[in-house]
């Protein structure tokens, strides 16, 4: 912090407090949380007793700046030694075991850390042990001092601002002016750039010929005419963007290397809000002309214009009117319920069921435009050839669900049996259809198994929305059988699978065997197909955006194990080179990030695999580097996280295990610091650097910012 922002908030502190205290400026406890909105018992009853030096048991003003003042501008030695008072509860001017104890556990609950008892007098014996160094039993202040200096990134936090515990986040300031796009985001966004281009030519020129045509008509039936021309396209386009299995195949080409394939989605989504407008302005101009024509020379009246079939007014049978008029609504109707509080917001199946209406849409727009069949053959034929070649897939021959895992942080591992001609990449993704759970729903999931895992499919699915929620809770309220002691013949085999064995394992988490009915659509692509063809990778997944990223490291691990070579002689392993036609990988940056502790157990057998495979150097660095991040714990720049923060390292490098996860991998507190993430990753000089994301919006705004920044390529995984 700087030394004006910490004379603002001394100040800031001093209005609160006078608008807090009493007639005789004094405050309470309650009240001290209330002034600096610290919610924290223990430590909020730590630093009051600190402040309160005379031992009144309320702070006046004077003794309130006077302890804050130490923290903001007192040296090194000043905040060292307020550090070490906090963890002196009893204030004998040591720290003993029962102290050290008790203060790890409120830092452990203050970061949504859960472990046992004896984990936790594990962790506090570390730092203990590591501490006292005369083993006195007791660890004095210079010892404290000692060992931190043996932590220079805990001693850096230090000189920063020993109050920066105690200050509430400063809101995000929100610039008025928009900020100047670098040079970077017009190279990385070249393609769509372009495509948006062309797309806005193309539709300014249809509109030139529509308007042209019909130049001696009005000005109203000319803007009416102009728009049409410009919906045939749109209308077509919408259905072209959707096409799956075209673009799925389409990435295997060289024109994915041009076309923004990635971004068909969202083009759909900007496509459909350009169909509304220019449906909204089309229906509008033709009002206008009919309101003028209305009651002139025998013309009728609006209402039958709009509401009835006219000669001459288009369409099959002179239904323009009328058609257009539903068509107006239709397409109101799909915008509206296509919008994210509706899709995301538990209520999926009104957004999958109005989205139907495309039928609908198509027939009318057939009935109302005389030229819209010359537009849409061809792609309405494509359209048509993939949903016919999907529902012979879904009901050629439905598969089973044979195991079902439930992860109490309300993830539902589905283990399906792989069909034979079923073949995909890694990171691509199918629609799932469980007609137990709901009989016409299909849900987008990514695959998390490997394409080299011959048996069986993996979903993870986590709990977000009804169906989801539907899912997990049908799979923990069946019952488990009794287990049968003989061998059984198939088809007794298949007749226990569908009755239940539940077994738990120390995680919580629940594994049940089934046989389930379901069916799948797919495989589709997905961005991160390009990961095998990038030199210097960098996977960034946030919670259960790991999916893609699951499928993709198992990957990398079977094709480790294929080039595994030893000596004969000294049992000494290595890996061949990785580079191949299909793979030019040079290194990858696997990065995780979550919330707290539990959701880390969606991959952590997976990823303790992948370690294993990492065990020995490879020649030049390590191939694949894994960076855990738990949002939830408390920062290294958090002086509250101090004695934390060195307990962990110490007993991971004592243990070789990371307390959190179990994995050799130490988990990182807070968030990343993107600045050095990229900064490390672009000083290796690996090869080109390309970053695929999968999580939420609002991160992935952070993380494209800074890839600009570092003239990165960006994807983004929709999530």
């Amino acid at each position: 912090m700087s030394t004006a922002g910490d004379d603002e908030w001394l100040r800031w502190v001093t209005k609160q407090f006078g608008s807090i205290a009493g007639e005789d400026k004094e405050i309470s406890l309650e009240e001290f949380k209330t002034a600096l909105q610290v919610k924290e018992s223990f430590f909020a009853e730590r630093f009051f007793a600190l402040f309160d030096a005379d031992g009144s048991g309320t702070i006046s003003l004077e003794e309130l700046l006077k302890a804050l003042s130490l923290l903001v501008r007192g040296n090194e030695m000043d905040k060292l030694r307020f550090l070490f008072q906090v963890y002196d509860v009893d204030g004998s001017g040591s720290i003993d075991p029962a102290e050290l104890r008790v203060v790890l556990g409120w830092c452990l609950r203050e970061s949504a850390i859960a472990l046992p008892e004896e984990r936790l007098a594990d962790l506090a014996a570390a730092l203990f042990e590591a501490a006292d160094k005369d083993r006195s039993g007791s660890i004095t202040f210079e010892e404290l001092k000692e060992e931190l200096e043996a932590f220079p990134e805990v001693m850096e936090n230090l000189t920063i601002s020993a109050a920066s515990w105690l200050k509430p986040p400063a809101p995000a300031e929100r610039s008025r002016r928009p900020p100047a796009l670098p040079r970077a985001y017009w190279h990385n966004h070249r393609s769509e750039l372009a495509f948006l281009g062309g797309y806005t030519t193309l539709n300014i020129l249809l509109f030139a010929l529509g308007a042209l045509r019909h130049a001696g008509l009005g000005g109203w039936v000319v803007v009416a005419r102009g728009c049409g021309q410009c919906l045939n396209f749109n209308c077509t386009f919408l259905a072209v963007l959707m096409l799956r299995r075209c673009l799925t195949w389409l990435r295997a080409t060289p024109v994915a290397k041009v076309l923004p394939l990635d971004q068909h989605v969202v083009f759909h989504q900007v496509v459909g809000y350009v169909v509304l407008a220019l449906a909204a302005v089309h229906t509008g101009a033709h009002v206008a002309n009919f309101s003028r024509l209305a009651g002139r020379d025998g013309h009728p009246a609006l209402a039958q214009y709009l509401l009835s079939a006219q000669p001459g007014v288009g369409g099959l049978g002179g239904t323009a009117s009328p058609t257009g008029l539903a068509l107006q609504g239709l397409l109101a109707t799909m915008l509206a319920f296509s919008s994210p509080c509706v899709r995301r917001g538990g209520h999926f199946e009104v957004f999958y069921w109005t989205h139907l209406s495309y039928i609908s849409v198509w027939t009318l727009l057939l009935l109302h435009a005389p030229h819209f069949w010359k537009w849409f053959v061809v792609p309405g034929c494509l359209f048509a050839l993939e949903k016919v070649l999907g529902l012979a897939w879904r009901r050629g021959g439905g598969l089973r669900i044979v195991e079902a895992n439930l992860l109490p942080s309300k993830v539902t591992h589905l283990v399906i049996e792989r069909p034979q001609f079923f073949h995909y990449k890694p990171g691509d993704y199918v629609y799932l259809n469980i007609p137990a759970i709901a009989t016409y729903e299909w849900h987008p999931f990514t695959l998390s198994s490997a394409p080299e895992q011959q048996e069986t499919l993996w979903l993870h699915i986590r709990s977000l929305g009804q169906w989801t929620t539907k899912l997990y809770e049908h799979f923990q309220q069946l019952e488990s059988p009794s287990l049968e002691p003989k061998p059984l013949s198939r088809s007794r085999r298949e007749e226990r699978c569908r009755r239940w064995a539940q077994v738990s394992s120390g995680l919580g988490e629940t594994h049940r065997l089934c046989s389930i009915k379901c069916y799948i659509d797919g495989p589709y692509g997905t961005p991160t197909r390009r990961i095998f063809t990038s030199e210097h990778a960098v996977l960034i997944g946030a919670g259960i955006g790991i999916t893609p990223f699951a499928s993709i490291l198992q990957s990398i691990m079977h094709r480790y194990r294929r080039r595994k070579q030893s000596c004969p002689s000294c049992h000494h392993s290595w890996c061949e080179d990785l580079r191949d036609e299909e793979m030019t990988l040079r290194k990858v940056d696997f990065i995780w990030i979550n919330r707290d502790q539990k959701h880390f157990e969606w991959f952590v057998s997976l990823l303790t695999k992948l370690e294993m495979e990492q065990a020995e150097q490879e020649p030049g660095g390590r191939f694949l580097e894994m960076h855990m991040y738990m949002t939830s714990a408390l920062s290294k720049n958090d002086m509250k996280a101090v004695g934390l923060q060195m307990a962990l390292d110490l007993l991971a490098t004592k243990e070789q295990r990371d307390l959190i996860t179990g994995l050799r991998t130490r988990t990182q507190p807070g968030r990343p610091d993107w600045s050095k993430v990229f900064g490390k990753v672009a000083e290796e000089k690996r090869g080109k650097v390309q970053v695929f994301f999968c999580g939420s919006p609002a991160l992935a705004k952070v993380v494209r910012a800074h890839c600009e920044r570092f003239g990165f390529r960006f994807f983004k995984e929709n999530f």
